[in-house]
């Protein structure tokens, strides 16, 4: 039967089911949906809405509706747990690739790398037998102390958008849900359950919802996963405003809304405003794991009891059981999908070619990289180079079957011409290996002194002819880690000492950071060259030996801006705090980024849209297909890019829209376009935009409509936000 792409429906004698139905998966969605809900009964209607263990929701056994499992992402696939417990299951079969941080990827400014990430860990997801991938995460960057920015693709709202469509295409087309997530306003997390966000309209659809619109209205996400936070004193997972009025009516989304695990609160607001599927709820001792209390879930027996004493409406009931069966029909009741795959070799090129594309040559003073064959010995000093990045960081550690570290991928590049390599610890951090019941590869136990492994580092550092510091951040609390924020902007461990002593005993060292945030560099004028080399995953070794032994050529650029201090930013400037327990009014408005940096005048210490490369790229004169365009019609821009440099590359193109002459205050720059283009030496090509409609407005709070006023607007295109080549002037009419 299977073999003919049919499913049975019901099997049960009496009534409607006095035969089976059987229907064909070509059968129109909707009305196997209705269907489906002419069969179930009230009990089986409320079963399918809330979790049935830690990861899974039940399904309705007697109409062969199967469950739904989900599992947390976005960056791999979470080993397994055991049914009620948060414990490892102990498997051995539930190893994973790890892929780049999202940070990572939105470097890459590269939507097909973008697909390529979708596609690949749907298959994982789908050999593993996941219809929820929890992912991928568009929190918009607010501050560079919130901890989980590594999960999320920057500070903004464009490019974010730009880069979550391809991602969730790619995981669908396996017959697996993308869960977009955290839905939204979730830019800290030490006080995610308590903060009350008040951010005003403006801001708020321009900035922190387009990236979810995107996904939803183009990239057709399947499901939605509501934050934690609270806005405007409703928590987020049933906030009637952002589910029911934002969500469903203005963007027509059709799939679930799924809440965080934990972040139901209130049964009749869960009932009434938008939540279909409830995950985690810490009821009846379930917090600690211990007690099967999935009945008590507010999508439960507390529904449950409302339905049969009339208190609760039944066409609400159906409407989420709705929503949940479009979901299962897409996914675990789909017949066409295929088998996926688990740990391949081109799961892992994928990931190998995701991390090249996303590391950011910050710095490169005297051309000290890439690394020249007249290089002998190489000093590799920091913890960073040994350590599995892979092991914590809250939901998104990962169990993978490897991880090759910075220092292996550096040997084996290195050992391929014969250079020696030399290691030295310089600081020692967190030296805890284990996280949720997976053990990282090393140890990284060292009772030597903080002088002994800084006299080291310098002795090794001068014997060689370059030095790469790897340092950062890790996944430890407090750093790039779920569940809490970072308490300093600077480098834990005491790396700044250790970084300012190794470059001056060696001037030719090259700062590689490993992290998924912004951080301090007191140390930037001292050293010759910064690399930004993100949480890269399985193939993390072997992506930055690509990129520092010039067999890739840099070309990521910055999705966030760095600034020099932490108060330059505008989440910490006068009068604000970060973090916030309780109400939060959201100060800097539209102004997040480096929206706020242009329109303070404050220069960063590496600009959003940053990148260098091996190479050099020329830009000729910008062309504009019309000098006046009607309300609701586009221009094409056009600018020839050529490779002027002695190898291969690739530069990000980037267009900026201004409207200078508004009657609202608008930012100076706003990104509305971006290209990569590949070059080979001596190569031109054009490159060409669209500016649309939608780039020239704003959200006009009193009219709640999106607003282009006529008159001039400046189109600039460069290399960075900072790094305009050219400019041209258009009108509106």
């Amino acid at each position: 039967m299977a073999g003919l792409g049919v499913v049975l429906l019901s099997a049960c004698c009496g009534g409607k089911g006095d035969t089976p139905l059987y229907l064909d998966d070509s059968a129109d969605m909707e009305a196997r949906i209705e269907d489906a809900l002419s069969r179930m009964t009230l009990e089986e209607k409320t079963a399918i809405l809330h979790a049935q263990s830690k990861f899974s929701s039940a399904g309705v056994p007697r109409l062969g509706i199967p469950e739904l499992w989900t599992t947390d992402g976005p960056h791999g696939i979470r080993p397994e747990v055991l049914w009620d417990e948060w414990r490892q299951a102990g498997q051995t079969n539930d190893s994973c690739v790890a892929f780049p941080a999202l940070t990572c990827l939105a470097a890459s400014w590269d939507r097909d790398l973008a697909l390529l990430y979708g596609q690949s860990i749907g298959e994982e997801a789908l050999y593993r037998g996941k219809d929820v991938l929890l992912g991928p995460g568009v929190n918009i960057y607010r501050s560079p102390l919130c901890g989980r920015n590594f999960e999320y693709m920057g500070e903004d709202p464009y490019l974010a958008s730009q880069m979550v469509v391809p991602y969730v295409q790619g995981v669908q087309q396996n017959g697996v849900a993308a869960c977009v997530k955290h839905y939204c306003l979730n830019n800290e997390e030490s006080y995610r359950h308590t903060i009350d966000v008040d951010v005003s309209d403006r801001a708020l659809y321009e900035i922190y919802l387009p990236a979810f619109k995107a996904a939803v209205q183009q990239g057709g996400a399947w499901s939605i996963m509501g934050s934690y936070n609270l806005y405007r004193g409703q928590h987020v997972c049933h906030n009637a405003r952002l589910l029911q009025d934002i969500l469903r009516k203005e963007w027509g989304f059709d799939g679930a809304v799924i809440s965080d695990w934990g972040g139901c609160h209130d049964t009749d607001e869960a009932i009434t405003n938008g939540l279909d599927l409830e995950f985690g709820t810490w009821t009846d001792g379930l917090t600690m794991g211990k007690t099967n209390a999935y009945s008590r879930y507010h999508l439960a027996d507390a529904y449950l009891e409302r339905l049969r004493c009339g208190t609760a409406s039944q066409e609400v009931l159906d409407e989420k059981c709705r929503h949940v069966l479009r979901l299962m029909m897409r996914t675990s009741m789909r017949r066409d999908k295929g088998f996926g795959s688990l740990c391949s070799d081109a799961h892992y090129a994928a990931a190998r070619k995701i991390a090249t594309g996303g590391i950011v040559l910050l710095k490169n003073r005297e051309q000290v990289l890439p690394v020249t064959k007249d290089v002998k010995r190489i000093a590799v000093i920091g913890e960073n180079a040994i350590k599995w990045m892979t092991v914590g960081g809250g939901s998104s550690s990962l169990k993978v079957r490897r991880e090759v570290t910075p220092l292996e991928g550096i040997r084996e590049r290195a050992e391929a011409e014969g250079m020696e390599v030399l290691y030295a610890r310089g600081y020692v951090g967190n030296t805890a290996r284990t996280y949720n019941g997976v053990t990282a590869k090393a140890d990284y136990a060292d009772s030597r002194s903080f002088e002994e492994l800084l006299e080291e580092a310098c002795q090794v550092a001068a014997k060689a002819d370059i030095v790469f510091f790897f340092g950062g951040l890790d996944k430890n609390r407090y750093h790039d880690a779920e569940g809490a924020d970072r308490t300093i902007y600077g480098l834990p461990y005491r790396q700044n000492e250790v970084i300012e002593a190794v470059a001056a005993a060696n001037p030719r060292t090259v700062l590689c950071l490993v992290s998924g945030n912004a951080v301090a560099m007191p140390w930037a004028d001292a050293v010759p060259s910064i690399v930004q080399v993100w949480y890269n995953g399985s193939e993390a070794g072997h992506a930055v030996a690509d990129v520092l032994f010039g067999d890739v050529c840099p070309s990521g650029k910055l999705p966030f801006t760095i600034p020099v201090a932490l108060e330059d930013g505008p989440a910490h400037c006068a009068g604000t705090d970060f973090p916030n327990n309780g109400p939060t009014r959201y100060e800097e408005g539209i102004y997040v980024g480096y929206r706020w940096f242009e329109h303070k005048g404050i220069r960063p210490r590496f600009a959003f849209g940053h990148g260098l490369s091996y190479t050099k790229f020329e830009y000729g004169k910008i062309r504009l297909s019309a000098w006046t365009v009607r309300q609701g019609g586009s221009l094409t821009v056009s600018v020839p890019v050529t490779n002027v440099g002695p190898v291969a590359g690739a530069e990000v193109v980037q267009l900026y829209i201004s409207d200078p002459a508004c009657s609202v205050e608008r930012p100076e720059k706003e990104l509305k376009g971006f290209e990569k283009v590949f070059l080979q030496p001596g190569e031109t090509k054009t490159v060409r935009m669209t500016v649309g409609p939608e780039a020239l407005q704003y959200f006009d709070e009193q009219a709640h409509a999106w607003v282009a006023e006529p008159g001039e607007f400046i189109v600039r295109v460069g290399s960075s936000s900072r790094d305009i080549r050219w400019r041209a002037k258009f009108r509106l009419r």
